[in-house]
C-alpha cells in the first residue's frame, strides 16, 4: 500500500473512533442538559439522530447480497480448479467448529468463575418476575423487561423467516412461548436437521429478500464451481462475476468516507434513547457481573485465544493485525451486524494483506456461519438464566451433563444464527430448551443484549478475518506446490 493509502486508512479509523467518543458523550450528557421533564424532546432528538444511522445501516445491509453472491462466486472462479478449494475449505470450516468450540468452552469456564445471577440477583429476579405476574405493586424496585405477547410474535416472525417453518411448527418447538399445541421438545437430531435445511431455499429470491445467506452462499459455491469446469464457453459470465465484484468494492470505499458520520448516528441514538428512559445505568447494575462475565470471555477469546491461534498459523503479530482490521471492527460494533459489516470486513482484509481469492470466498462464509462471540455469549446466558430459574421457578442447577448439552446445542445454533442485530436472542431459545430451562426467562438478558450485541459482534468479525488470513497461508502453499511464487499482498508488515 502506498504511503498515501496508509495514511488515509489511518485517519478514518481514527475519525471513527473520535466518533464513537462523541456519539457516547452526547449520549450520557444531552439527556442531563435537556432534564428529565424534557425526555420527550430529548427522545425525539435522539430518533432524528437515528434517522442517520439508519440510513448508513441500509445503505450496507442493501450491499450484502449482491456482495455475497458475487465475491464468493468470483473467490471460487479465481481458483482456477474447483478441486483446488478441497484444502483451504476444510481448513475454513475446520477453523469456524474449532474456534466456536473453543468460544463456548471458554463462556462456560468464565461464567462458572463469575457466577452471575446467583444468590442475590436471582432473587431480586425472582422478586420482580412474581411481582409482575401477580400485578402486586409490593416495594419499589428497578423495572424488570419482560417479554411481551408482541414481542414473542416479534421472534417468532424472525424464526419463521430464519427457519422457514409454519407457525404451528415453531410453536411446538418453544412451546414456551405458546400455548393449546402439542408440545414437543427439540433434541439435538431436530437441529441439525433445521441446519441442514437452511443449507437450501426452493425461492433463491425469497432467500435474497429475507436476507437468508447460506443458501445463497451453497448456490453461489456449486453455480460457480461448475462455471470453474466450463471454460471458454462461460468467459463471458466469469468476466462479469469479476466486475460486479469489483464495482461492489469500489461502492464499499465511498461508504466507509461516510462511516464515520453514521456510525455517530448509531451509536448516539441507541444509547441516547436508553440514558434518556433512565435504562442504561439501571440495566448495567442490574446485570452487572452477568456483563463483567460476557466481556471477559468475549475479551480473552480475542486477545488471546484468536490472537494465538493467528500467530501460530501465520508467524505474524496479532495485535497489529488487528489494529489493520480496526475500521471493521469498530463499524461491527457500531452496527451490531457481521453481515452489514462485511463490505468493510473484505476492504479492510484486503489492505492488511490478505489475498482476495481468500477474503472473497471465506469471509462471506465466516459471516454467516463463523459466530464465535455469539455461541460464547449464548453458553454464559444459559448459566446465567439457569441460576435465576433456580430460585425464581425452582428448577434445578443445571448439571456438568447439562452444560456439555449446552455447548453442543449452543456451537450447532449459533452456525445458524444470521448476521443480523439480535438475531442470537432467537438462537439462545433452543439453548434453553435444550437443558429444560424456562423460555420466557429469556427476559433477564433481554433489556441488556443490544449493548453485548456488538461486543460480540465485533468478535465475530475478528474470528472471520484471521479465518481468511489463515486459509491465506493455505492458498500460498498450494500455489507453491504447482510451480508458481506466492504473491506478496502484504499492506504493511505485520
Amino acid at each position: 500500500m502506498s504511503d498515501e493509502g496508509k495514511k488515509g486508512h489511518g485517519n478514518l479509523t481514527l475519525y471513527i473512533i473520535i466518533s464513537i467518543v462523541l456519539a457516547i458523550a452526547t449520549a450520557l450528557i444531552l439527556p442531563l442538559l435537556m432534564g428529565v421533564e424534557n425526555e420527550a424532546t430529548t427522545l425525539s432528538i435522539f430518533e432524528g439522530i437515528g434517522i442517520g444511522g439508519e440510513v448508513f445501516l441500509r445503505a450496507l445491509m442493501m450491499m450484502v447480497v449482491p456482495l455475497v453472491v458475487a465475491s464468493v462466486m468470483n473467490g471460487i472462479l479465481g481458483l482456477g480448479d474447483v478441486r483446488k478449494l478441497g484444502k483451504p475449505g476444510f481448513t475454513a470450516i475446520g477453523y469456524y467448529f474449532a474456534t466456536t468450540i473453543l468460544a463456548v468452552t471458554i463462556g462456560l469456564v468464565t461464567v462458572n468463575i463469575f457466577n452471575p445471577g446467583a444468590a442475590k440477583e436471582a432473587e431480586a429476579v425472582a422478586v420482580e418476575t412474581h411481582q409482575q405476574e401477580s400485578h402486586e405493586p409490593e416495594g419499589t424496585h428497578g423495572e424488570e423487561v419482560v417479554v411481551t405477547p408482541n414481542e414473542v410474535k416479534k421472534v417468532l416472525g424472525i424464526l419463521e423467516d430464519q427457519t422457514g417453518l409454519s407457525d404451528k411448527e415453531l410453536a411446538k418447538i418453544f412451546p414456551g412461548l405458546t400455548a393449546g399445541l402439542e408440545e414437543e421438545e427439540p433434541g439435538i437430531g431436530m437441529i441439525l436437521g433445521n441446519l441442514v435445511l437452511m443449507l437450501f431455499a426452493d425461492n433463491l429470491f425469497e432467500a435474497a429478500a429475507t436476507m437468508n445467506l447460506l443458501p445463497l452462499i451453497v448456490f453461489a459455491i456449486i453455480f460457480a464451481g461448475m462455471l470453474t469446469t466450463m471454460g471458454d464457453r462461460v468467459k463471458a459470465i466469469t468476466d462479469m462475476v469479476e466486475q460486479i465484484n469489483d464495482a461492489m468494492m469500489s461502492f464499499v470505499m465511498l461508504l466507509m468516507n461516510l462511516a464515520p458520520i453514521g456510525i455517530f448516528c448509531l451509536i448516539a441514538s441507541n444509547f441516547g434513547e436508553a440514558n434518556a428512559k433512565g435504562e442504561l445505568v439501571q440495566v448495567i447494575a442490574q446485570s452487572g457481573m452477568f456483563v463483567v462475565t460476557v466481556l471477559v470471555g468475549l475479551g480473552f477469546h480475542a486477545f488471546v485465544t484468536l490472537s494465538a491461534i493467528y500467530w501460530f498459523f501465520t508467524k505474524k503479530n496479532p495485535y497489529a493485525f488487528m489494529k489493520q482490521m480496526s475500521e471493521a471492527l469498530l463499524t461491527a460494533f457500531s452496527t451490531a451486524s457481521s453481515s452489514a459489516t462485511l463490505p468493510l470486513t473484505m476492504e479492510c482484509a484486503n489492505k492488511a494483506g490478505i489475498s482476495k481469492k481468500s477474503t472473497n470466498f471465506v469471509l462471506p462464509l465466516g459471516a454467516t456461519i463463523n459466530m464465535d462471540g455469539t455461541a460464547l455469549y449464548e453458553a454464559a446466558a444459559a448459566i446465567f438464566i439457569a441460576n435465576i430459574a433456580v430460585i425464581s421457578h425452582g428448577v434445578e442447577p443445571l448439571t456438568f451433563t447439562d452444560q456439555l448439552i449446552v455447548a453442543v446445542t449452543a456451537t450447532l445454533a449459533a452456525i445458524g444464527a444470521a448476521g443480523i442485530p439480535e438475531a442470537g436472542l432467537v438462537t439462545m431459545m433452543i439453548v434453553l430448551n435444550a437443558v429444560g430451562l424456562p423460555v420466557e426467562l429469556i427476559s433477564s438478558v433481554l433489556a441488556i443484549d443490544w449493548l453485548l450485541d456488538r461486543f460480540r459482534t465485533a468478535t465475530n468479525t475478528f474470528g472471520d478475518s484471521i479465518g481468511a488470513a489463515i486459509v491465506d497461508e493455505q492458498f500460498k502453499k498450494i500455489q507453491i506446490q504447482s510451480g508458481g511464487q506466492p504473491t506478496n499482498t502484504s499492506a504493511a508488515p505485520a
